[in-house]
C-alpha cells in the first residue's frame, strides 16, 4: 500500500504531462520536410516574368534547384550574390538565393527577411514552412509534436522543431503565422 501511492501519483504526473495537439491539426505531408521541394509551391504576390531558385554553384546546371517558366528569349549572366538565404557553410553548394525578372531588370533575394518579402501573402502550407525555416524552425515527420498545421482564413498554425543550441535536444513550438503580413509568432511546447 505504501508503494501504491507514490507509484500511481509518478504515473498520474506522466500522463498528465504528455503533450497533446488538438484533433483539428494535420500531420504535414513527410515529403514538406526538404526546403528544396517546398520553391515549387510559392505565389508571389508580385507579377514576374520569370524567377528561379539557385544555390550558389558555379556549374550552371547545378545552381538550379527551381525555375518558373522561363521566356524562350531570356538569358540572366548576372554574378551569383555574394551571400544568400538557408547559409549551412562556407564555399559551394552552402546557400540559396533567389533571382527573379522584373521588366526585363533582374532582381536578386539573397537573405531571408528578402526571401519572406518575396513570398508575401501566405497562400499555402509549403509558403508557411519556409516562412518558418527562415527563422530556424524546421518539420519533424517522425513527431507529431514537430510536424502538425491547421490553416484558417487569417492564420496557418504549425507545430515545428527547433534544435537546442550546441544539443540533439528537440523543442516543439506553437507557430502561428498571419497569411496577410507573413507575421510569425511563436511559443515553446517543451521538448521532447
Amino acid at each position: 500500500m505504501k508503494l501504491l501511492f507514490p507509484t500511481l501519483l509518478l504515473l498520474s504526473g506522466l500522463v498528465f504531462s504528455q503533450k497533446t495537439i488538438s484533433s483539428d491539426f494535420k500531420k504535414i505531408p513527410e515529403i514538406l520536410d526538404n526546403t528544396e521541394l517546398l520553391y515549387p509551391f510559392i505565389i508571389p504576390d508580385k507579377k514576374y516574368n520569370y524567377w528561379s531558385v539557385l544555390r550558389n554553384n558555379p556549374d550552371p546546371d547545378k545552381a538550379i534547384i527551381y525555375e518558373s517558366q522561363m521566356p524562350n528569349f531570356m538569358t540572366i549572366n548576372d554574378p551569383a550574390p555574394e551571400r544568400g538565404f538557408f547559409q549551412k557553410c562556407l564555399g559551394e553548394n552552402c546557400f540559396s538565393y533567389l533571382i527573379a525578372c522584373e521588366n526585363s531588370q533582374s532582381k536578386y533575394f539573397s537573405n531571408e527577411q528578402q526571401l519572406r518579402d518575396f513570398i508575401g501573402f501566405v497562400d499555402n502550407l509549403p509558403e508557411a514552412i519556409l516562412i518558418a525555416n527562415t527563422m530556424g524552425y524546421t518539420v519533424d515527420i517522425t513527431n507529431k509534436l514537430g510536424s502538425s498545421y491547421k490553416i484558417e482564413d487569417k492564420f496557418i498554425s504549425l507545430y515545428l522543431l527547433k534544435f537546442k543550441i550546441n544539443s540533439e535536444t528537440k523543442e516543439s513550438f506553437f507557430i502561428k503565422i498571419n497569411r496577410k503580413s507573413g507575421k510569425l509568432e511563436s511559443k515553446s511546447n517543451g521538448t521532447y
